[in-house]
């Protein structure tokens, strides 16, 4: 590839972000009433820009961004529920049972990566996945708790499997977003 062909969409890159990264913190922060985390979500906004080279073919930049940062916000709500039902969790442990902050932190990450890992996934086929993997339970006892057969449990389960491992596969080659 010649310097010429990688300019381009750098150069696109940087007028994209030049034109609408004071506007695209405003929208923000007016959308999350903080005006740090508007600036983190710009960021993250633009990173995935970035990731994506996408920018030479954007056509519509306000609308792009707009849709763009819509999606980095409710992965950033996702994370935040998910840190706070994480912290109400650990309320209800005896103090000698609360994890260290590293591995607290660690557990977070994992639960983090789990959700985006989900994601699209219909709620029973979630729910069946969670309640095997992270409970334990038989596919008998997932079915009873579902109110669903057996055989519906199968079909959730292998489902669920091929959503995980593709899931790994796109992640390792880049081409999905990681959250």
């Amino acid at each position: 590839m010649s310097i010429s062909a990688t300019q381009a969409p750098v150069d696109s890159f940087s007028t994209l972000y030049q034109s609408h990264h004071r506007w695209l913190r405003s929208w923000l922060q007016h959308k999350l009433g903080s005006a740090s985390d508007a600036e983190d979500l710009v960021q993250d906004t633009f990173m995935r820009v970035l990731l994506g080279g996408s920018a030479p073919e954007i056509r519509e930049p306000k609308s792009f961004l707009c849709t763009l940062a819509r999606r980095v916000m409710v992965d950033f709500y996702r994370r935040n529920m998910l840190e706070q039902r994480g912290k109400e969790t650990l309320e209800y442990l005896p103090e000698q049972q609360i994890p260290s902050p590293e591995l607290q932190h660690v557990m977070l990450e994992t639960l983090q990566q789990i959700d985006v890992m989900l994601d699209g996934l219909g709620d029973k086929v979630q729910c069946a996945f969670l309640l095997s993997q992270l409970e334990g339970l038989t596919y008998a006892q997932v079915a009873v708790q579902l109110r669903v057969s057996v055989s519906s449990v199968k079909k959730y389960m292998a489902k669920a499997t091929e959503h995980c491992l593709l899931f790994r596969l796109r992640q390792e080659s880049g081409s999905w977003p990681t959250g």
